[in-house]
């Protein structure tokens, strides 16, 4: 009998203190909330509600396991994203039809006769501390115009400065901070939670509404139609515009809310699951509730599930986590001098390493090296403020601007050009070349092999399958070449049949990987796919081929000849000798460059010039050459590279690529399968980049 009453109170603890496997808790911050979560349970009984005091407890409690999900702003999802919590951002509220953004914008009533550029000593009204519209941005941008001074944290926090600025102010949540001078246009209480009714979009608004403040800072969406007539919003230039002009006088176009939970792809699809099949019950309503945007933003139109590994840097994407790390003053400067360099694959990271000892001055190294398997992986550390920059060819350019990074500098590869003054525009020719002999020409290419310098890059990829797709109309490249080798491409493609991999012999995962542990990545690698009758037609820059011919180049390089290979021309049955370039070629394309984040842009440019005057083509140490390769090509940098040159500030990838390139990769990416991984993702929520 004792057993079994021992087992009995067992299974009573267990069924008390177990969550059945299907439901879902939703954390909620406020009474108010919390009713409008019970309302939901009543209908859909797989949502528990729980209750905590703010965001922050509730991010605490997912990752404990004692919620399971709740809906953020962006400067909620970056702390989300931050160790310890390691929380992932899973669905995105939409509020425009295709569009998981919205706009930052600053408010005032009609006929106040000041302008953005006056706002010092005026009195304002925040959304919430930490809040995307409310704080980060408008914030951020005051520092970033030199309107509001602040040296950094070690000063003072960058609460007082804002506390200098403003002369009186409600920023929910900043009670304390500042002795309550950021709470005092607050009623009642400062909180970031419905019981201050100057808190959220609704409550900044009301704080306008109601005089107290005289500029609101919210989102394009706030204000009703009702009453945009009386209120007009405050544009960065020093003009106005109607509420309605959003798209073109913001502060900042910026990620939707999403909801967000532990990194559990199986939790992940069950919340997605319940929220989608809610019937009966209006999800993105408040109203009978009390107060605006309970659970959900009352704008929401539908939610989208996020791609799976989705984090909070790829969301939030590098041009908005730069804006949060301006505020916390998280600058590489305050922390180590040296630039973080990302090098792809060993062969690089050794060239890295070399560089990293000889840019040692007074003890301190002016470059340090972090390394990844991919581009790609590059792109994302540097993002994540892991590394710091890297150079890439014009492709992965275009991708690294769809993820919010900019270009900083460009490599020049006509000497004469080094001293001219400005940017002259850098470029080279994509070209074609095949063996003398081989009787291939650009007519009859259909059904040849063919050799890439990797998916997604420029001479190698975007340009010769853009041509081939006018030509064919379709995106199956692999009818037209049914055998090749283009790095980066899936393991079952028909291009990497081709691919050899380190030919080691040894199954090490190197076989048509996007990196130098590939024999044939890369232009060098291309032409050596050509050379050993792996392809027959090798898609390359045009000084490739004498860079590794007559004496030039590597060892599997000594024996060849500039003269045994020809270049092929698009609608011509003929061919053209390699020197021929200018005039038999795929397309002129834009030089690589470096690619960093804004934030960082001035350290990078800055390191960069010092370094190339010491270890570039013309620098005045011998030791080591920046430019130079010697385990392989073009490491870190292209070998024919002659000198680095500045892009001007605020350049966007877009606009460094030129319209008809941009175009053309465009028209490429109508194939799917020709964006990588890592630009799908960005580009299917990103809002670091114009509309």
């Amino acid at each position: 009998m004792k057993h079994l009453l021992l087992s009995v109170l067992f299974c009573c603890l267990a069924t008390a203190f177990s969550v059945p496997v299907e439901v879902v808790r939703w954390c909620v911050t406020s009474p108010i909330e919390k009713l409008k979560c019970d309302a939901l349970k009543l209908r859909q009984p797989v949502f528990t509600c729980v209750l905590r005091a703010d965001a922050t407890e509730c991010i605490m409690a997912i990752k404990a396991g004692e919620a399971d999900a709740i809906t953020l702003d962006g400067g909620e999802i970056y702390t989300a994203g931050q160790h310890p919590y390691d929380l992932q951002p899973i669905i995105s509220e939409e509020y425009d039809p295709g569009s998981s953004c919205y706009y930052a914008v600053a408010v005032v009533k009609k006929d106040t006769g000041f302008s953005f550029k006056q706002l010092s000593g005026k009195k304002s009204c925040h959304t919430g501390i930490g809040k995307t519209a409310g704080w980060n941005i408008p914030i951020g941008t005051l520092l970033t115009m030199g309107q509001l001074v602040w040296s950094g944290q070690e000063d003072l926090p960058v609460e007082e400065a804002v506390s200098n600025f403003f002369s009186k102010s409600c920023v929910p949540g900043a009670g304390g901070l500042v002795s309550g001078k950021l709470c005092t246009l607050c009623p009642r209480d400062c909180s970031k939670s419905t019981s201050n009714p100057y808190f959220g979009y609704a409550g900044a608004f009301k704080c306008l509404k109601d005089n107290a403040g005289e500029v609101a800072f919210i989102n394009h969406l706030t204000v009703p139609a009702s009453e945009k007539a009386n209120y007009e919003l405050l544009c960065p230039d020093g003009t106005r515009a109607p509420i309605d002009s959003y798209r073109t006088c913001n502060l900042a176009r910026v990620p939707a809310h999403a909801v967000v939970s532990r990194d559990d792809p199986e939790l992940a699809d069950r919340i997605f699951t319940a929220l989608t099949t809610v019937r009966g019950f209006s999800l993105f309503s408040s109203a009978g509730f009390g107060a605006a945007n309970l659970m959900f933003k009352d704008t929401t139109q539908r939610l989208v599930r996020l791609p799976h590994g989705t984090n909070s840097f790829l969301y939030l994407g590098a041009k908005y986590m730069a804006s949060i790390r301006s505020l916390k003053k998280e600058s590489e400067q305050s922390k180590a001098p040296a630039i973080k360099w990302c090098a792809v694959g060993h062969a690089e990271k050794k060239k890295c390493d070399s560089w990293s000892s000889f840019s040692v001055s007074d003890g301190v190294k002016a470059v340090a090296c972090q390394i990844s398997a991919t581009v790609e992986g590059c792109f994302q550390r540097i993002m994540r403020q892991e590394a710091d920059a890297m150079s890439v060819d014009g492709g992965q350019v275009y991708t690294a601007g769809k993820c919010g990074l900019i270009p900083a500098m460009v490599e020049q590869y006509d000497r004469s050009l080094c001293s001219s003054t400005g940017t002259p525009q850098a470029t080279y020719y994509a070209v074609a070349v095949v063996k003398k002999g081989s009787e291939v020409t650009w007519n009859n290419l259909r059904g040849k092999r063919s050799c890439h310098t990797g998916l997604g890059r420029t001479a190698g990829w975007n340009i010769p399958m853009g041509l081939v797709r006018s030509i064919t109309g379709s995106c199956d490249f692999s009818a037209f070449f049914p055998s090749g080798c283009a790095p980066g491409s899936e393991p079952s493609s028909t291009f990497c049949q081709q691919c050899t991999g380190s030919g080691s012999g040894v199954e090490d995962g190197s076989k048509c990987s996007a990196s130098s542990a590939e024999k044939y990545y890369g232009y060098a690698g291309a032409f050596r796919c050509l050379v050993e009758d792996a392809g027959q037609v090798a898609f390359i820059k045009h000084t490739i081929v004498p860079e590794n011919s007559d004496g030039k180049g590597p060892a599997w390089a000594t024996a060849l000849k500039t003269s045994d290979y020809e270049l092929i021309c698009p609608g011509a049955v003929g061919r053209a000798e390699i020197s021929d370039f200018a005039s038999c070629n795929l397309a002129a394309v834009p030089s690589h460059a470096v690619v960093t984040r804004q934030d960082v842009r001035k350290r990078v440019v800055a390191m960069l010039l010092d370094q190339q005057g010491k270890f570039g083509a013309d620098g005045s140490d011998t030791l080591f050459r920046i430019y130079e390769s010697t385990d392989g090509n073009n490491l870190l940098f292209k070998d024919s590279t002659k000198c680095l040159k500045e892009v001007p500030s605020q350049t966007t990838a877009d606009a460094f690529l030129g319209t008809g390139y941009v175009n053309a990769v465009k028209s490429l990416r109508q194939c799917p399968e020709t964006a990588s991984d890592l630009e799908k993702t960005c580009t299917s929520f990103s809002c670091s980049t114009p509309e």
